[in-house]
């Protein structure tokens, strides 16, 4: 048996010093290879002492999940960015033009391509060459909120035969016209996509904006997507925080495992 833990991987990001990736393995036999799930802001997954706004206690569903359905996965928490270079890196160009927001002081500087061919060209292969990963579509996602879960929407849809499942967290669909979001989303359409997990709440000002984004893409992604893998979440007492975020990633956990050879 090989007890679980974590490990840093410092990787060469483009035109920025290298960025750190935290892996996490949990407990598994001897041999055996697990699924895999890409995650943006790394500092906020594991534990409270490193988290900027919050912590996912990703560990701890992972352990839960094992006990409930004999399943589990490997994690891992690509870093990003504490100040305003996060929401630059997690916000893709090509969708569209950006629409002013409210909720930033500032607009952003679209980079959400480079940090997609860091995830695709620089952290998976270095994931699969170093940890016990089952590779392959069936047993790859990628989760992230807010601007992660933009950027998780993004790589996924832009890389069909990389991941079978995307979590797509309260994401920052508000940045775009609808117009721009249906091209780019239509444009992307083809025969395997992944299994689309959206999740939105609307308990305080940013999510009820949020909320809307969400509702709009949905209603998108309705005329186009295959029914069967589209799933929306909508709690709408929930606030925009991590808190919110934990519990719903547990089930998108499950749902991956459980389901992933259905996508």
């Amino acid at each position: 048996m090989t007890e679980e833990k974590i490990t840093e991987l410092w990787l060469p990001y483009p035109g920025q010093d290298d960025r750190l990736v935290r892996v996490f393995v949990p407990a598994h036999e001897d041999g055996e290879t697990l699924p895999v799930i890409y995650m943006t802001d790394g500092s906020n997954l594991f534990d409270e002492e490193t988290s900027t706004y919050g912590c996912w206690h990703t560990r701890e569903s992972v352990r839960a999940e094992r006990k409930m359905s004999g399943q589990t996965a490997i994690i891992v928490g690509i870093h990003n960015d504490d100040s305003d270079q996060r929401t630059n890196e997690l916000t893709p160009k090509t969708i569209g033009t950006l629409l002013p927001s409210r909720h930033l002081e500032k607009e952003p500087v679209p980079l959400g391509e480079i940090f997609d061919a860091f995830t695709v060209n620089t952290v998976m292969p270095a994931v699969e060459a170093r940890f016990p990963v089952k590779k392959g579509r069936k047993n790859t996602a990628f989760c992230g909120s807010s601007s992660g879960g933009l950027q998780a929407f993004f790589t996924a849809l832009s890389h069909p035969d990389k991941f079978c499942a995307a979590g797509v967290l309260s994401p920052a669909f508000l940045l775009y016209s609808e117009e721009d979001m249906s091209r780019w989303i239509h444009r992307k359409i083809q025969l395997d996509m992944p299994y689309l997990y959206l999740y939105t709440g609307a308990g305080d000002d940013l999510e009820k904006d949020i909320y809307e984004g969400v509702e709009r893409t949905y209603d998108i992604l309705l005329e186009c997507y295959p029914m069967h893998l589209l799933n929306e979440i909508v709690l709408l007492e929930q606030k925009h925080h991590e808190t919110a975020w934990e519990p719903v990633f547990r089930d998108f956990l499950h749902t991956f495992l459980t389901r992933r050879n259905e996508f």
